[in-house]
């Protein structure tokens, strides 16, 4: 009997297909390329290589780079009040890689993750890629709605397919562009506690806001709730530069540690973001 080329895991083929980008490219979120701090990023990372650079001989912390990490921590404690170290912040190849990353820890094919009913199309094919079910709730202006929400958790309980995961981009969320209501950030963390069904917030969104305040993080709203908080520099900095982060509990943390590649994220892209942030990140933000 033949054995079977490819693994039972593997996903379908997909042909080469060349890139074709449009002068205005509304497809996907790019920040202005005019806005790309260019100069910025060119000093920083000359200082950085003048007195770090020897370093990018040995792979780097599995982790990330330690000080940038300890930039992100501070930057949530300020920003989104999660009260977080700097050990317990990964840095990833983009947010995309901290979704996969989650969904390789929690997903089995068949389980149900909790989303709203139109979502960017990168996250949903991380989680079919994993044979995840994926269950849109209806959502309108304000974000999702908690009475049809509770319904389908009761339901799929009932069936004995408790819901895994509960994805949400509250912050300008991607394609809809509303942000949650504080009610029903406060709500989805207490059904979450409810039935125990942890919370994937992906918040790589948050600085863009033109005008008012930002509403709380899920994350901040109960430390004994289970949410998983993802942000990035991609719209922030450049998404080539392929930098995100997240923070979680310990019991998810552990496991998210053990399946880190050992070589960690790319270093030289760490040395100029970190270099460049602590500077000048706060006057980007406001100028882009």
């Amino acid at each position: 009997m033949e054995r079977k080329k490819f693994s039972n895991h593997s996903p379908e083929g997909e042909k080469f297909v060349p890139v074709e980008r449009a002068k205005y490219d509304f497809a996907v979120a790019y920040p202005d390329p005019e806005s790309i701090p260019t100069d910025g990023l060119s000093d920083s990372i000359s200082k950085a290589l003048s007195t770090e650079g020897k370093d990018l001989a040995i792979y780097p912390d599995k982790q990330g780079y330690p000080p940038l990490r300890q930039f992100v921590a501070k930057k949530l404690l300020l920003e989104r009040q999660i009260p977080v170290e700097a050990n317990e912040i990964i840095l990833t190849s983009g947010s995309n890689q901290a979704i996969y990353m989650v969904a390789e820890i929690l997903l089995d094919p068949g389980d149900v993750v909790i989303t709203d009913d139109f979502l960017y199309s990168g996250t949903i094919n991380i989680f079919k890629r994993f044979g995840a079910k994926i269950l849109g709730i209806p959502s309108n202006h304000l974000g999702m709605d908690l009475e049809n929400l509770e319904e389908n958790i009761k339901k799929l309980c009932t069936k004995g397919n408790k819901p895994k995961l509960i994805y949400l981009i509250p912050t300008f969320q991607n394609p809809q562009g509303w942000s949650l209501d504080i009610h029903i950030r406060k709500q989805i963390v207490h059904l979450s506690k409810k039935y125990s069904i942890p919370i994937l917030e992906d918040d790589c969104y948050v600085d863009l806001r033109f005008e008012g305040e930002n509403l709380k993080s899920i994350k901040s709203l109960d430390p004994k709730c289970d949410v998983i908080y993802i942000g990035s520099f991609s719209k922030i900095i450049a998404p080539g530069m392929r930098m995100g982060f997240l923070t979680a509990p310990e019991e998810f943390l552990n496991r998210l540690r053990r399946i880190l590649p050992s070589g960690g994220v790319n270093q030289f892209a760490s040395l100029a973001i970190y270099h460049y942030s602590k500077n000048s990140l706060s006057s980007h933000i406001e100028s882009i």
